[in-house]
This record gives structure tokens, C-alpha cells and sequence, in this order.
């Protein structure tokens, strides 16, 4: 029986792309959650897919001179996320590094959410999931969203005119409409800023 859900586990991993991501929820039509379990800690075993963290599985993508590439934190908190119908918003250091406004690399990858508050290990790295009121989930636009964060990590008598200019940059990447309703969810210091990213979009038509 569990070598029939093995290939049956297999065959639907063989049809996604590298990278993709897999919890053992999605697999439970083949059987139940231990019969599930058993079958991908096999495929670990004979290498046909990697075990990221507890309960969750990839099947690498394969650089041509790296070889196999596991998924980053961002792609396992998005699977995770997805998979719990959740919404979360990258916290400010965490914003702040993906708008290159700091080297550091953070070991705890924290995220806001609306889902359950937890901790999963990815090797030496820890993603940490904090529970958080609707308020701080609203905004609608990813790159609004992580300006929010970075600015409020800064905090309003510390952001320079140097990191001003770069989250200026990053917010006309942003679609109008999403960036004008996260606007009016921003503290006022913060709002001054977006409404100049939509003021400068509108002088370029965008």
C-alpha cells in the first residue's frame, strides 16, 4: 500500500516545476496523514525530494553550475501562508533588508499574521510567524506594504533624504491604485512620503 501512495506522491511532484513546495496536506487524497508522511520521508531517503523543514518538502530546482537550490525563507512563509489561508506582511528589519537599506541578514525572518503564531526551524535559520490585529494586514500592495514596515523600523526622525530616494524608487514599481489605498492606512509622517511616490507617478502618467 505504501509503495502505491509513494508513486502516486511522486507522480504529482514530477508534474510541478523545481522549487515548488509541498506540505503532506497536499497529498491526502493518496491516504491518510501517517500513510502520507511515510511516503515522503521515503522520497527523502532516495533523494527525489528534499525535507526543508518539519512537514514540509521540495523538489529542488537545479542550478547548472550551483546544482540543487533550496527554496528560500520568503518562499516557504508564502507555501506556508497559502496553505493556512493567512495573510502576513514581512516585519520592519525584514522590509528593510529587502529594500537593501541593510546588509544584516537576519536569522529570525519574523512576518505579521493573521494566522497562527509559530516558529519553523529552516536550518540555521528560524522563520517566526507573530499574531497581529486585521489593522496592520490591510494594505493591498507588496511594495507599499514593505514601505510601511521599513519606514516604521527607521522611525520618523531617522530616515534619511539617501533612504527616502530608494523607497521612492521602489514605490513607482507599485500599481497606483494599490499604492493610493495603502496610503491612507499609513501614519501621517509616513503618508507624506507615498503621496510623493503617487504624485510622481501621476507627473509620468503611470
Amino acid at each position: 500500500m505504501i509503495i502505491n501512495t509513494e508513486i502516486q506522491v511522486l507522480t504529482k511532484i514530477k508534474k510541478a516545476r523545481g522549487g515548488s513546495l509541498f506540505f503532506v496536506e497536499d497529498f491526502l487524497r493518496f491516504g491518510n496523514y501517517k500513510t502520507i508522511s511515510k511516503a515522503l520521508e521515503r522520497l527523502v531517503e532516495k533523494e527525489e525530494i528534499s525535507r526543508v523543514a518539519r512537514g514540509i518538502y521540495a523538489r529542488l530546482e537545479k542550478d547548472p553550475i550551483l546544482g540543487p537550490v533550496k527554496p528560500g525563507t520568503e518562499a516557504i512563509a508564502k507555501a506556508i501562508a497559502k496553505r493556512d489561508k493567512a495573510r502576513i506582511v514581512p516585519t520592519g528589519a525584514l522590509a528593510l533588508n529587502t529594500f537593501g537599506l541593510s546588509t544584516q541578514v537576519p536569522m529570525n525572518v519574523v512576518y505579521l499574521t493573521d494566522g497562527a503564531a509559530r516558529k519553523i526551524n529552516v536550518g540555521k535559520r528560524t522563520i517566526v510567524f507573530k499574531k497581529t490585529s486585521p489593522k496592520n494586514l490591510a494594505a493591498i500592495g507588496e511594495i507599499s506594504s514593505l514601505a510601511i514596515q521599513a519606514l516604521k523600523e527607521l522611525g520618523k526622525d531617522n530616515v534619511t533624504e539617501s533612504q527616502k530616494r530608494i523607497i521612492l524608487k521602489y514605490l513607482k514599481k507599485e500599481d497606483s491604485y494599490r499604492l493610493e489605498h495603502d496610503t491612507k492606512l499609513a501614519p501621517e509622517w509616513i503618508r507624506v512620503i507615498m503621496r510623493e511616490a503617487l504624485t510622481n507617478m501621476t507627473k509620468h502618467g503611470k
